[in-house]
């Protein structure tokens, strides 16, 4: 089935402002070189600085302009979103669509870790995890889509099961078709609205996750990110140092909501009764 995404997302306003501001935080990210002229791992003696015409944000308490680490700390968001949406998409569309075609033991071994994955709180035991591990992005990446997949993985073999017996399907059988030939050429490409919703949903997850463990210190403390600045910040915040607290926080804020507008307009190819809905 094929879906233009782009244009489900154009005719939806939230969709819309979703994706500019994702763009803007794109662009940022990627030229974040040439919109500052600091490193962000440069200190100078110049400490928690107000913002001035040298430092627009301000300096924090090792002298690092704030500007330059809120631009470069996009990068890092962005990389362990999207590397977290696929990784985690990837996982869900592979194991649930397996488990349906395969079955039998497969299939309850698949289904039951995933449960156990489910009951478990994730966000605890991924602290637990990185605070052993003192994760770099990579790691974080794992261990963050480690605990993402199974919801979707469950959507999946759901709607497998439906469309398993369809006729092309049985057909594509007939002639020797195997079940992941199957599962490529047949099953995903009619589920790729519902896997581009859930990669939204993972992404906006995973910078909710990357933020969080930084914030709390369970992060590379090279790495430059905002859940670190906030952190950094919050020991200050008796010197009424807002310039440094208030520009992560507002980074932050704009990115989720950039990929809760997308999850909501990309709704509309996976439920069509919210289509229905809003032409009536």
């Amino acid at each position: 089935m094929h879906v233009d995404y782009f244009n489900c997302v154009k005719k939806n306003n939230m969709g819309r402002m979703g994706l500019i501001l994702l763009v803007i935080i794109s662009t940022i990210a990627i030229f974040a070189p040439l919109l500052t002229f600091y490193h962000p791992a440069e200190t100078s003696p110049n400490t928690l600085q107000f913002p001035s015409a040298k430092h627009p944000l301000g300096t924090n308490d090792i002298g690092q302009d704030i500007l330059s680490r809120v631009l470069y700390g996009a990068r890092t968001t962005l990389v362990v979103a999207f590397l977290v949406g696929i990784t985690s998409t990837l996982l869900s569309a592979f194991l649930g669509g397996t488990a349906a075609l395969f079955g039998g033991l497969y299939e309850r071994i698949v289904m039951r870790i995933a449960d156990v994955f489910l009951t478990l709180p994730s966000i605890l035991v991924i602290i637990l995890i990185t605070s052993y591990v003192r994760p770099g992005l990579l790691m974080l990446v794992i261990v963050i889509s480690a605990f993402s997949w199974q919801g979707g993985a469950r959507v999946i073999r759901a709607q497998t099961l439906s469309l398993k017996n369809k006729a092309h399907i049985a057909a594509a059988r007939t002639f020797g078709a195997g079940n992941l030939y199957i599962l490529r050429k047949h099953i995903l490409p009619d589920l790729g609205p519902l896997m581009v919703a859930g990669f939204v949903q993972h992404a906006r997850r995973a910078v909710f996750m990357e933020a969080g463990l930084a914030f709390l210190g369970i992060c590379d403390p090279t790495t430059v990110s905002w859940g670190i600045m906030l952190n950094r910040a919050l020991e200050f915040a008796y010197l009424n140092v807002w310039y440094w607290l208030l520009p992560p926080g507002l980074a932050l804020s704009l990115t989720v909501l950039s990929f809760t507008f997308l999850g909501y307009a990309l709704e509309e190819t996976v439920n069509p009764r919210l289509r229905v809905k809003e032409n009536a």
